[in-house]
């Protein structure tokens, strides 16, 4: 079985695959702290608790965070003896390169929804990603990441609006009843959701404009089933892509080697 890690500022997210279709998905808080054999315990007690009692041969990490990636290799090697493909680094081959301005490494996570974007929808997408950030992720014609826009994530603007006005008080994202609020949570919450209702829309329409040719949108990411019950903002909300693009780098990898 392969496992596919991929870990962002906020959140780290396991899964197991079986063939093309994941076994199991496991989400805990990025930490930079946590060990091995700290990951190992949770894992296992997790896989024992869902009746999954893994056999993982492989592992694929995606990760933003570069400081957790040594104790993921530390995780891999000792317990399930391998040696994992990191993302980004060059023994880890990608299907198309991205086309971005010499010396720039894009993000792992965003050659990672290149890759599962192309996979499964052709090239010409844009990718919208709401984690930390919220990132859009242009794919090119053959499946090349070839650049984007990165602004500020939806938790990450409430958690700046509490913390820069002392009067105001941290609220939960969520659907407004209506555009008008009564109350200073209301308003909050339809200031930041109607806000990025816009950037998103905004956004996607320049890049489209710019782009020149029809593009499907991809909604990913914790909050994009959220805000695509409120407008017509993505062709399709996919909450795997990221992973999905992992087992699609994982097995273009495999059969380069396998080739040679």
């Amino acid at each position: 079985m392969l496992l596919t890690i991929d870990c962002g500022n906020t959140n780290t997210v396991f899964s197991v695959w079986e063939g093309p279709v994941i076994a199991a998905t496991w989400r805990t808080s990025t930490d930079v702290s946590r060990t091995a054999d700290q990951y190992f315990v949770w894992l296992n007690s997790l896989m024992s608790l869902t009746g999954i009692y893994a056999d993982i041969t492989a592992v694929i990490i995606s990760s933003t965070v570069p400081r957790v990636v040594f104790n993921l290799r530390v995780l891999c090697d000792r317990y399930f003896h391998c040696r994992p493909l990191v993302v980004g680094k060059p023994e880890c081959l990608l299907p198309v390169p991205p086309r971005v301005q010499e010396g720039v490494k894009p993000g792992p996570d965003r050659l990672a929804n290149a890759a599962g974007a192309f996979e499964r929808h052709g090239g010409d997408v844009v990718v919208v990603d709401f984690g930390t950030a919220t990132n859009f992720d242009v794919v090119g014609p053959d499946g090349a990441y070839i650049g984007g826009v990165i602004a500020p994530g939806v938790n990450l603007s409430l958690q700046a609006l509490h913390q820069g006005a002392a009067a105001l008080p941290h609220v939960d994202i969520s659907l407004p009843e209506r555009v008008i609020g009564t109350n200073t949570v209301e308003c909050i919450q339809s200031g930041v959701f109607w806000g990025y209702i816009g950037l998103v829309e905004g956004i996607t329409a320049r890049i489209k404009q710019e782009y020149g040719r029809a593009m499907t949108v991809i909604g990913t990411g914790g909050l994009a089933p959220l805000f695509a019950q409120a407008q017509n903002l993505f062709d399709r909300v996919e909450d795997d892509l990221t992973l999905h693009g992992l087992r699609v780098i994982y097995d273009y990898n495999m059969r380069n080697r396998t080739e040679d």
